[in-house]
């Protein structure tokens, strides 16, 4: 879900953490700079990672609005996770970006209300250095917690109520990447959005 000026990504975090970020507007102590934090604009993909929020450590799901301007600093200063040909013809040169990146990128299956895999993909970026400072520092905007967004949604999903599940969900669609990220990430062109109860 993004808008003119911020895009709203999904980190699943336990309640101290939570409390402790949704006091200060912003990620402070218990939570650590020091670690590699993985942020997803994915709101289904964000349940399938937590198990809807029931995973020991991440019970609960915060919605972070940040600045489209830092997003874009984050991908046009990653590396992906894994070598692809389609970003770097080079395996040397591939970790050559790895090891001077702040940031990680990865692709995994986008997935559907019952979490099952789709056939498109979603991004999963991994912070950690200058970029979580930046993050933590400059990018918030607002954060918000969504628990009861996702516990409601899955109720709803497991009574196979589908309908009413899909009209709670974000208003997600294809981010429009500048073309020298969809380079660097080696991203496809956007799709028409498909349906997440397939």
């Amino acid at each position: 879900m993004y808008s003119d000026q911020s895009i709203v990504v999904y980190q699943a975090y336990s309640a101290p953490i939570a409390d402790a970020a949704l006091a200060a507007g912003t990620f402070v102590a218990p939570f650590k700079r020091e670690r590699m934090t993985w942020i997803k604009p994915s709101f289904l993909w964000m349940m399938y990672r937590s198990g809807w929020g029931e995973k020991p450590g991440q019970e609960r799901i915060l919605a972070i609005e940040l600045t489209r301007e830092g997003f874009e600093w984050a991908l046009a200063h990653s590396s992906l996770s894994h070598h692809d040909r389609r970003a770097h013809d080079r395996v040397e040169d591939w970790e050559a970006q790895k090891r001077s990146s702040p940031v990680r990128v990865q692709w995994d299956p986008e997935r559907s209300l019952t979490l099952e895999p789709l056939p498109h993909r979603a991004i999963q970026i991994g912070l950690s250095g200058e970029a979580v400072t930046r993050y933590v520092e400059e990018w918030i905007r607002e954060i918000r917690d969504v628990t009861d967004l996702a516990t409601e949604i899955h109720r709803l999903v497991s009574g196979r109520e589908l309908d009413a599940a899909r009209a709670m969900l974000p208003d997600e669609r294809p981010y429009p990447l500048p073309e020298p990220i969809r380079a660097r990430l080696a991203a496809t062109a956007p799709v028409d959005a498909v349906d997440p109860s397939c």
